[in-house]
């Protein structure tokens, strides 16, 4: 990917990803498996791409605002933004994944793919 910056990953917080989410400033992609985001999804909108998939579906992703990566408790969401800051995206992690938002009493739906 010659011509592309290499962009810098920034951490957020479970609520200033929620919040951003809720207002358009960026996109949530969970890069869980299925089985985990059916068990515990963020209620916010968010597209849902597993870690595995993510660098053949970068085009999917926008390129006008942030994407956030979000996934169980930080490791895969660390990987996945280091695979979309390479592809030159501008990225934010998800500190703490569905974990951290769970715990922080952040709303969250179960049964979603």
């Amino acid at each position: 990917m010659f011509g592309r910056k290499k962009q810098k990953i920034i951490d957020l917080t479970p609520e200033e990803a929620e919040h951003a989410a809720k207002t358009g400033e960026l996109v949530l992609v969970d890069v869980r498996e299925t089985g985990e985001r059916r068990q515990l999804a963020p209620k916010v909108k968010s597209l849902h791409i597993p870690v595995g998939q993510l660098a053949g579906r970068l085009d999917e992703l926008p390129t006008d605002r942030p994407v956030a990566f979000v996934c169980r408790a930080g490791s895969r969401s660390t990987n996945a933004t280091k695979t979309a800051a390479a592809a030159g995206l501008d990225v934010r992690n998800v500190v703490g994944g569905m974990t951290a938002w769970d715990a922080q009493g952040l709303p969250t739906k179960k049964g979603s793919a």
